[in-house]
């Protein structure tokens, strides 16, 4: 390398971010967004080799935000610090998504509950059954996890869902629910159960407005595919 030349990365870099200054990141591939954000974290690197490296262990850039740092940290190049930046990523845009349907915010539109869907649950190793209470006028009252783990009618009964929602004086509620497989697909269990609930929390005069599986990059909705009448 000639004495006062720059290594070739610097330039990289440069333009990685200019072209995110000027454009956003729409135009951006997946390892496109990876290599801007490890700038942030790596000083003097090219950081597009990383990038690739982190996609083809993980699969995808959700994957890859995603990802426990212990096995983020088995990627040639990504360090503690590294990790634990990309894990902030991730958990800033969980709190953003939540912020966006924070208490007391009236909820217009299905994108907002599966933004919120999937800020929530999405990346959990394990099932989890969430709550949320909603007022008249459709404002969020509040959240709750009812259930981890197995999720069935033994694990969280009908009764128990309800009770919770009459602790919250909620008019209405949004069941919330995760599939760590990935497939988005409710099983006749997740059906049954929500059904049990509509039935139940009918008696009570609060509605069930939806019940709302998300998988890995994909989502069902039992009331858009006629499962809550």
């Amino acid at each position: 390398m000639p004495k006062n030349s720059k290594p070739s990365y610097i330039g990289h870099r440069q333009r990685i971010r200019e072209k995110f200054a000027s454009a956003g990141l729409d135009s951006f591939l997946d390892h496109e967004t990876l290599e801007l954000l490890l700038t942030y974290a790596i000083a003097r690197k090219d950081t597009k080799p990383i990038a690739w490296a982190l996609l083809k262990r993980f699969g995808s850039l959700a994957a890859v935000l995603d990802a426990d740092p212990i096995q983020l940290m088995t990627v040639p190049g990504v360090g503690e610090n590294t990790a634990q930046f990309l894990k902030l990523i991730r958990a800033v845009f969980k709190k953003y998504s939540l912020d966006e349907v924070s208490t007391g915010t009236p909820i217009r539109t299905p994108k907002q509950v599966l933004e919120y869907c999937k800020a929530s649950l999405a990346g959990k190793k394990e099932e989890c059954l969430e709550v949320i209470y909603l007022s008249v006028r459709n404002t969020i009252m509040g959240t709750q996890v009812v259930a981890s783990g197995l999720i069935d009618r033994v694990a969280v009964s009908p009764r128990k869902i309800v009770e919770c929602a009459l602790a919250a004086k909620a008019a209405a509620i949004i069941l919330v629910h995760n599939h760590p497989s990935g497939d988005a697909t409710p099983s006749q269990e997740d059906i049954d159960l929500t059904q049990d609930v509509v039935r139940a929390a009918a008696l009570f005069g609060i509605s069930v407005h939806d019940h709302i599986i998300v998988g890995k990059g994909a989502h069902y909705s039992l009331k858009a595919n006629g499962k809550i009448e």
